[in-house]
């Protein structure tokens, strides 16, 4: 075991994360790249005896070379958070993790929150399982016996939460009108009003999206289908390395087909192949993007393109019928409204997993769930198959048996 700090400084070679980005682990400080926003590992904000920092380091470089960067800064996140509890707790150097320290952990953060350890619990695993962690044998014993649920899914879509939940139809309706009708007055520029119209999925997707995943399929009339390639974003693998394709409606081809020319025009002489130019571009430079063989460069971070979104949409000053005041117009909450119209419609979690982009049906199912019309629908349905057996056991009080149909039979008494 290493115990000199200095000792390990350039130990590790240049790593790199799943998606291909380098980053130093000799540093105590990493700056990493997630598809086109930057996020930090400082390990400076650990309270850790020393000795440990080497394995620590080496926990994460293996969660950055085999899981998603945004997933390994949630496991640093809620490890600082363990850690800044137990410095409160007992002492300012940590020297060790027990049992004890789990259970007592854990017993903060409260059953609304215990969720936080559950993810925790295959970080810590993992670094015990790889050596020389501060985790004791009873503290990894303790995670592996113990069950926690996961995060509460759907709150927002099963109460309709006016502020975070879905859009009501009203609501829908009077963003679209809004839209149209400054993109009219010339309010509202071409790219942030065809982002807004296709919007649905998440915004790491289209921020990694290029002019070349916008396919044009002419037809014989001479108009064009228009397709969009969207880079899946919760997906194993890397960035831009799997996609959905979605169908552009009708009304938009001729707008998407001249937005597509204006930036290669823009771009054809800083990529040698402008279909590589970014759908979405960022104006201003960025540090981060000055590297050539960047994937992502000039593309609007995930931050930028939210932030664009949310400007462009709360500018608007609309005002909701369930709350009396502004909207809270979040990227979020179209996506809850798709799911939840979806389901309205009568598409089950699959076909919902699918258009959210989904791995699996668990959130998905949520929408199916909690919407009062397809309950009504269900009742519908099942009343047809539960109304003859309802009426083979109905039957009517009577006070004798003067007034019984089957006064005679014996085994009509019940």
């Amino acid at each position: 075991m290493i115990n000199d700090l200095k000792s390990i400084n350039h130990f590790f070679h240049l790593s790199q994360t799943k998606n291909g980005v380098h980053f130093d682990p000799n540093e105590d400080n990493w700056k990493v790249l997630d598809s086109n926003k930057c996020v930090y590992f400082n390990f400076n904000r650990l309270k850790l005896k020393k000795k440990y920092l080497y394995s620590l380091k080496k926990i994460f470089k293996w969660y950055l070379e085999n899981y998603s960067i945004t997933h390994a800064s949630n496991m640093f996140e809620q490890f600082v958070s363990i850690c800044s509890f137990l410095c409160m707790e007992q002492t300012d150097i940590i020297n060790e993790i027990s049992d004890t320290n789990l259970i007592n952990y854990r017993g903060y953060l409260g059953r609304r929150k215990e969720w936080y350890l559950g993810s925790l619990s295959g970080f810590l695993k993992k670094w015990y399982e790889m050596g020389d962690s501060c985790l004791t044998k009873e503290a990894y014993g303790y995670l592996r016996g113990i069950k926690i649920k996961g995060n509460t899914k759907g709150e927002a879509v099963a109460t309709m939460d006016p502020v975070v939940g879905p859009f009501t139809d009203i609501e829908l309706e009077l963003i679209q009108t809004a839209i149209n009708n400054s993109y009219a007055k010339n309010e509202i520029k071409t790219d942030d009003y065809i982002l807004i119209w296709i919007y649905g999925s998440r915004p790491i997707q289209f921020a990694q999206m290029k002019i070349k995943d916008v396919i044009f399929a002419k037809r014989n009339d001479s108009s064009y289908e228009v397709f969009l390639n969207i880079p899946r974003a919760k997906n194993r693998k890397g960035a831009r390395s799997e996609f959905k394709k979605r169908i552009v409606p009708n009304s938009f081809s001729d707008l998407i087909f001249n937005y597509t020319e204006e930036i290669k025009n823009k771009f054809k002489d800083i990529f040698p192949n402008v279909s590589e130019a970014p759908l979405f571009f960022n104006n201003t430079s960025i540090s981060y993007n000055e590297d050539n063989n960047y994937l992502l460069k000039y593309h609007l971070t995930t931050s930028q393109l939210s932030s664009k979104i949310e400007n462009v949409l709360n500018h608007l000053k609309l005002k909701s019928e369930r709350t009396n005041d502004f909207m809270h117009i979040t990227p979020i909450r179209f996506r809850r409204t798709i799911g939840t119209r979806a389901a309205v419609e009568g598409h089950g979690s699959l076909i919902i997993a699918e258009i959210l982009d989904h791995s699996d049906t668990q959130n998905a199912q949520v929408y199916v769930e909690s919407r009062p019309e397809i309950i009504e629908r269900l009742d519908r349905a099942l009343a047809l198959y539960m109304a003859p057996i309802a009426q083979a056991f109905s039957g009517t009080l009577v006070k004798d048996k003067s007034k019984a149909i089957r006064a005679n039979d014996p085994e009509a008494d019940i």
